[in-house]
């Protein structure tokens, strides 16, 4: 493509023309596709793949909530440490009081019914009791099974939910006249006339398309869970599994780089420990057992048990398997590099339970937004699935030489993590005392585990009206960033934020570029009324093919 037409200059040819393109088609872009649309203007909203809903269908659907802004705000700054502004932080608290209004609003469509209620943020800072959570109760004639097949999570409750938020989603948005692309991969940004993005390249079904862009263009596509190349340079642990979505490349972020954006938070992600699937053509980790959540400084629940440890490849125990954010931090004890073999000691680790403590409860369930996969939740469908990934040992001689471990090692972790249980405390490692559970009867149960990423953090820098900024600190005209793309954690995470995210960073991020005074001439001037879309892309009917 010459370079003028990668400009974008006012005089050039466009195929189709919107005020506002949103790209990706989760929580977060449907919701900046819909502020967008309410507030006047022309709107595309595109997905690169076959399916709506990216990784947030795949999600609990359990959105933050915050009773006073100013509480959650001091919660967030301590949970940021430093590493994302005040302003943007602010912004976000003040968000999560006013989602639960927004949330009532959308499931009005639906007749939807909601469920709210507190629950405190995971670690004891400043704020920490302001938080709640609110979901989608239920939604009238609404079959998740039928309307989302392809779409599996780490718990039947929670895969209803989160497909139950969506769907709220997908009525609201069937409401208004937003053209809806699917299968179509955004590929370039262009520059307008005075160097504001004016519009982008665009991969379809029917070939390249360059849209122009009057207003702005919302890049709502999701982090790099699925680029390995991106997390070789940006993650010093590895290999890291994937979760739960293919489409999740990084595509956005480095469209945004080309323009020159800066970066945040890319050495950081929402992950835990788990299994790699037996099937080598399986593309997804699953994830281990999710535990409640507990709060240091506070009694754990009495009535949660877990019945492994987790070894590294010399049979030592080296971490607490069961951290107060099991499902955010749990990974990243893996990540130490043992300079004296060059390698990571701990990736793969092991998990070790006894013959009593197997059948404690299913060790874990597949996650996934993918129409080529499925699974049937039930006790034989996951024990069948977990007799692939666990293995037995009659003795623990018998272990140590299937895990290539030193008998002597492992049998002293063993013993001192059986002392350790008797002692009703783990002096070591700090893991919840009710937890516990002895490692004793034989025959003793191993699997290998590794870290697995649900989400990344990392992304573009942002501020507080989701403008992406450039280098050195300055907004790139026309260009913003919703969602997990770029999102405030730099350092831990708030269960349910990234939901929070979505949203608040959704609606300021549409309202926001609908805002602007539209750069050239009218919208649809520079293309023929013969060739101008339709306000609207038919879905296919669920299950069905495309070419």
């Amino acid at each position: 493509m010459a370079q003028n037409a990668r400009q974008g200059n006012s005089g050039d040819r466009w195929d189709e023309a919107f005020d506002v393109v949103v790209v990706g088609y989760g929580y977060a872009g449907a919701v900046a596709a819909i502020e967008a649309h309410d507030a006047g203007s022309r709107v595309l909203l595109i997905e690169k793949m076959p399916d709506p809903g990216g990784i947030s269908i795949c999600s609990g659907g359990n959105v933050r909530t915050a009773e006073d802004a100013d509480q959650a705000f001091e919660y967030l700054k301590v949970t940021c440490a430093g590493t994302t502004p005040d302003d943007v932080l602010r912004v976000l608290a003040e968000g999560m009081t006013e989602v639960p209004a927004y949330l009532e609003r959308l499931a009005q469509v639906s007749g939807a019914t909601l469920d709210w209620r507190s629950a405190s943020g995971n670690y004891p800072f400043p704020g920490i009791d302001t938080f709640g959570y609110i979901s989608i109760g239920s939604v009238p004639d609404f079959d998740p099974a039928e309307c989302y097949p392809h779409v599996s999570s780490y718990l039947p409750i929670h895969r209803a939910a989160g497909v139950r938020l969506f769907k709220v989603i997908e009525d609201n948005l069937a409401q208004r006249e937003v053209a809806i692309w699917l299968e179509a991969r955004a590929e370039r940004l262009l520059r307008g006339p005075e160097g504001d993005i004016g519009g982008l390249v665009i991969a379809t079904r029917d070939g390249e398309k360059r849209v122009k862009v009057a207003r702005g263009v919302i890049l709502a596509c999701g982090g790099f869970e699925a680029d390995a190349e991106m997390q070789r340079q940006f993650w010093p642990e590895k290999p890291v599994l994937l979760a739960a979505f293919l489409g999740s490349t990084g595509d956005g972020i480095r469209m945004a780089q080309a323009v020159g954006a800066d970066l945040w938070h890319m050495w950081n992600y929402h992950g835990t420990y788990g299994f790699k699937h037996p099937d080598p053509d399986y593309p997804y980790g699953i994830r281990s057992k999710r535990l409640p959540d507990w709060t240091p400084g506070r009694p754990p629940r009495s009535d949660v048990k877990m019945p492994w440890i987790v070894i590294d490849q010399a049979g030592r125990r080296y971490m607490n398997e069961y951290p107060p954010y099991m499902q955010d931090t749990a990974h990243r004890a893996m990540a130490a590099f043992d300079t004296l073999t060059q390698s990571y000691q701990r990736i793969p680790s092991y998990i070790v339970l006894d013959d009593d403590a197997r059948g404690t409860y299913p060790l874990c369930s597949p996650t996934f937004n993918d129409r080529g996969m499925s699974f049937e939740y039930g006790d034989e469908a996951l024990r069948a699935l977990e007799d692939r990934i666990v293995f037995q040992a009659d003795s623990i001689e018998d272990l140590a030489g299937k895990l290539g471990a030193e008998e002597a090692a492992l049998r002293a972790t063993i013993e001192r993590w059986n002392t350790l249980c008797d002692a009703g405390e783990d002096v070591d490692f700090g893991r919840p005392s009710p937890s516990m559970m002895k490692i004793a009867k034989p025959p003793f149960h191993y699997a290998q585990v590794w870290p697995i990423c649900s989400n990344t953090h990392g992304g573009p820098v942002h501020n507080a009206q989701q403008q992406i900024m450039d280098v050195f600190g300055q907004p790139i005209p026309r260009l913003y960033a919703a969602g997990e793309m770029g999102g405030v954690f730099g350092h831990l995470y708030l269960a349910g934020g990234n939901m929070a995210e979505c949203f608040v960073g959704g609606w300021i991020a549409g309202r926001h570029a609908a805002g602007l005074e539209p750069w050239g001439v009218s919208v649809m001037a520079s293309v023929p009324d013969r060739e101008r879309p339709a306000l609207r892309e038919p879905r296919p009917a669920r299950g069905a093919t495309r070419a």
